[in-house]
């Protein structure tokens, strides 16, 4: 059997906040410290990201993209044999943020959560794919709830302290779901995987485990570009020409390709170097910002519902995850 994607869904907070904003927080809380204007935009190419209410949680993003999904498939959260989450935003430490999902939606099947940063749930649907393929189950729903908004830090030193925080000036919050079912042909044809670990320190969120379990100023995402970016150019061309070479295809064989975005400077070097033709990409940055692991899942809702892709197409989905992993995906809807 071969797992098929029978559905995806994103849910996006209806609350954005633009570059310019973000700038005026930062110099309204940073006591002395302005970054230049417009530098936010000019660096990265985002004008608005999406933060969600004071009274949601990672789980509710998941839940809000499941409900819709289900409903639009004519599914109940009975009908599920297995859930996975995978979102590097989690609930709490413990217990698995999946429970909290399955309890929200009145789900009884399995449930685990699967954390690899912006691969999160990339890795959550290869492993729906392979359990699907052994026979173990059946009807796996794949969700995600990113909340990057609430490690961004705000009260910034001087411009050294700044460059630490950019990256979190670019993330925004949103949820996905995904619906995979077995099936007997189509589906999830071809997938890989790849660690760059000596990298692990490029993209940090340290609060909550044992190196730093309570000091608050370990609580802000601390990111490193230009060291994301040459992690990247070393290790990641590979393993997706390998992929393309071992199924005969190329980037024209297939009808949109997903690419994790952080900037659009950067989305435009990895295009050149993967040598991704332009039209195919699913460029939502620029209205929504890093969306974490929900990147993915979003541009190829977004994709489907502007009918870009349908059934019986190709798709790429290509995972980066701040330059510890790599990703890819191929898929026929």
């Amino acid at each position: 059997m071969r797992a098929r994607i029978a559905g995806v869904t994103a849910y996006l907070p209806e609350r954005t906040v633009t570059s310019a904003e973000v700038e005026a927080r930062v110099a309204a809380e940073s006591g002395g410290f302005r970054p230049l204007p417009t530098i936010v935009e000019r660096m990265t190419g985002i004008r608005t990201r999406h933060v969600m209410r004071d009274d949601q949680q990672a789980s509710d993003l998941a839940v809000e993209a499941a409900r819709e999904l289900l409903a639009g498939r004519g599914a109940t959260p009975r009908d599920l044999d297995l859930l996975i989450f995978g979102s590097a935003s989690q609930d709490l430490i413990e217990p698995a943020t999946a429970h909290i999902v399955a309890a929200k939606l009145g789900a009884t099947c399995p449930v685990f959560d699967v954390k690899n940063a912006c691969n999160s749930f990339l890795n959550a649907l290869q492993m729906a794919d392979a359990l699907i393929r052994t026979g173990q189950h059946e009807r796996v729903l794949v969700c995600g709830g990113e909340t990057p908004s609430r490690a961004i830090r705000w009260n910034v030193r001087d411009r050294a302290q700044f460059v630490d925080a950019f990256a979190g000036y670019t993330l925004s919050d949103g949820g996905a779901a995904m619906l995979v079912e077995a099936a007997p042909d189509g589906g999830i044809f071809y997938r890989d995987f790849a660690a760059v670990s000596t990298a692990w320190d490029i993209g940090t969120l340290p609060a909550g485990g044992s190196m730093h379990p309570r000091d608050p100023e370990f609580s802000y995402f601390s990111g490193d570009g230009r060291r994301l970016k040459d992690a990247f150019l070393d290790h990641g061309p590979e393993l997706f020409e390998t992929a393309l070479e071992k199924n005969g295809l190329t980037w024209d064989d297939f009808a949109i390709i997903a690419v994790h975005q952080v900037t659009l400077p950067y989305l435009e070097v990895l295009r050149s170097v993967l040598g991704i033709p332009a039209e195919k990409l699913v460029v939502t940055l620029p209205e929504h910002g890093n969306v974490a692991s929900v990147t993915l899942p979003l541009q190829l809702a977004t994709a489907l519902e502007e009918g870009r892709c349908g059934p019986g197409d190709r798709v790429a989905l290509i995972g980066l995850a701040g330059g510890v992993s790599l990703g890819v995906t191929f898929a026929e809807l």
